[in-house]
């Protein structure tokens, strides 16, 4: 039986550097979270301190797939109406209506600093 994943779907976005922030934001939040269990808070801690301590193979490629794994098996697993409910909040925040400014008329007079 297969079972169909947990993670609310993302929209493809080809600005690799917007979905790391989102992902980053999403994170910090999902922690801040008290509904999500303290033990999957540990994932992402986890894999940042294999990033910040020595170990077997040399090379940042290691460190980016371990973190990488640990934050995506922390979204994964966090409470599925918690996780969309935060992407929705980034969403809103990050991509949220914008109105042209108002311009305002107006006229200026230069005076000399002795006038003033």
């Amino acid at each position: 039986m297969s079972q169909s994943s947990s993670r609310t779907p993302v929209p493809p976005s080809r600005n690799v550097f917007k979905n790391l922030g989102d992902e980053i934001r999403l994170v910090m939040r999902l922690l801040a979270d008290p509904r999500v269990p303290w033990y999957l808070k540990v994932l992402p801690f986890g894999s940042l301190a294999y990033f910040l301590f020595p170990d077997l193979a040399p090379g940042p490629i290691d460190d980016a797939i371990v973190i990488g794994i640990g934050v995506f098996l922390f979204i994964e697993l966090c409470p599925p109406h918690v996780v969309a409910e935060h992407r929705a909040a980034l969403r809103q925040t990050v991509e949220g209506q914008w109105r042209e400014p108002e311009v305002i008329e107006g006229q200026y007079t230069d005076t000399p600093e002795d006038e003033v």
